[in-house]
Formats: structure tokens, sequence, C-alpha cells
């Protein structure tokens, strides 16, 4: 499982900083990004606190907007598409790309979507079964949505699995802002 890793909530511009964070909310988050089924009860043990200090942690975690969600990672592959596909999108000058985002966003093939910067207005990640599924995707789905102008079609033929971004980055956050002492107390096992 994995720990707030949802394409919805705050951007970067808007989330919350680490500074209304304190050692022990980045040592309850570090502990619940390794093992998000973890009980309360293993978590207080883990970090030295009582479960029921752990559990007001994690609510007021989550109504902060820290914590988004509890997910199941799931191989898409194995449930029938495993061709992942990026499309850069270039939106028709002066379209209000909120709507194309949306638009986007309510197919099911669709993964993800960014706007970036650079020649290209929108970066989609989509999940598809085959060729033949791409080429009905594009044809039928994505060229005909308003706003579309064109696109460029970059399919995946490998990835890396997914480094634990999550652990490393609130490490580096508990190495900053924890005392000696706490941070090896969240460290034992």
């Amino acid at each position: 499982m994995t720990v707030g890793t949802a394409n919805t909530g705050p951007s970067l511009a808007t989330a919350k900083s680490p500074s209304a964070l304190d050692g022990t909310d980045l040592a309850v988050l570090r502990v619940l990004v390794e093992e998000a089924r973890t009980s309360q009860r293993g978590l207080a043990r883990r970090i030295g606190m009582s479960p029921p200090a752990v559990g007001e942690r994690i609510a007021r975690l989550e109504r902060m907007g820290v914590i988004r969600g509890y997910r199941a990672d799931v191989d898409y592959g194995a449930l029938g598409a495993p061709l992942i596909v990026f499309l850069g999108v270039v939106a028709v000058q002066g379209h209000d790309q909120r709507n194309l985002v949306r638009d986007l966003g309510g197919l099911p093939e669709v993964e993800s979507v960014d706007v970036i910067t650079g020649p290209l207005d929108l970066l989609v990640r989509l999940r598809l079964r085959d060729h033949a599924h791409l080429r009905e995707t594009l044809f039928d789905r994505i060229w005909p949505l308003h706003g579309v102008n064109r696109t460029e079609t970059f399919i995946s033929l490998d990835s890396m699995e997914p480094k634990d971004f999550g652990t490393s980055f609130l490490a580096a956050l508990l190495g900053s802002s924890l005392p000696t002492d706490a941070s090896s107390r969240i460290d034992e096992r």
C-alpha cells in the first residue's frame, strides 16, 4: 500500500509547509509510507508513543491534507493493461486547459494528466491493452476532444521499478528536523 500518491490534492505551491509539521509527524508519515497497513499500536511502538496519541496525530495529518488516503499498489499489466504510453498534448490556443484536463481525466485509459511547461501543454499517462487499443483511444476518444490541437505519442519500452521516494524524502526531512535521540528511536525495528 502507498500513502498519499493520488494526483488530487494540494499542489506543491499550496501544500502545507514542512515547518508546520514536527519530527513526530514526520516519523508517523515515514512509517506509514514504508508500510501503510501498520496498525496504530505497531506504529506507536516503532516511534515510542501511545496508540491513542498516534491516532490523534494521524487524524490531524488527514485533516491537514498531508495524508490524502491509503491505496493498494495494483499491477495493471496483470489486469490486462500492460502498455504504458505517454501522450504529449498541445492545446488549442486560448482554450481553457482545465476543461481539457477534466475531459482527459474522465477517460478510463488515462492514469494521470500533468500540466507542464515547454513546447507541450499536457503530459498524459495512458494504460492500454495493446497497439490497437492505443489507436482506438487516440482516434475515437482523445483527438475528437475539444481543445486538442495536436499530440505526440511516446510508447514506454521499459521502466524502472518506482523508487521509494516517500521514505527517502521523509528521511531527509527527519534528518534535518529531529534531535539525534528521536531519529535513532524511529529507526529501531
